[in-house]
C-alpha cells in the first residue's frame, strides 16, 4: 500500500499507524457501501416495471368488481 508522505514525517509511529488505519477503514467502508449498493440495485431490478404492477392491479380489481356486482343483481 503507498504511503501518503504530506505530513506524515514529523509524527510519531503510533499516530502514523492509527491514520493508516483510519484510510484503510474509509476504504473498506467504501467498498462495502458500493457492493451494498449494487445488491440493492440487483433486487430491485428483479421486480417489473412500477407501471405493469398499478395496471395489472387496477385490470384485477375491475375484474372483482364486476364479479361481485354480477352477483350481487
Amino acid at each position: 500500500m503507498q504511503r501518503v508522505h504530506d505530513d506524515s514525517a514529523h509524527l510519531d509511529s503510533k499516530t502514523r499507524r492509527k491514520l493508516e488505519d483510519q484510510r484503510r477503514m474509509q476504504y473498506r467502508r467504501a467498498i462495502e457501501d458500493r457492493a451494498e449498493q449494487r445488491r440493492l440495485q440487483m433486487e430491485c431490478s428483479d421486480y417489473p416495471y412500477p407501471e405493469l404492477i398499478a395496471a395489472n392491479y387496477l385490470l384485477s380489481s375491475k375484474a372483482v368488481r364486476r364479479k361481485s356486482g354480477a352477483k350481487v343483481r
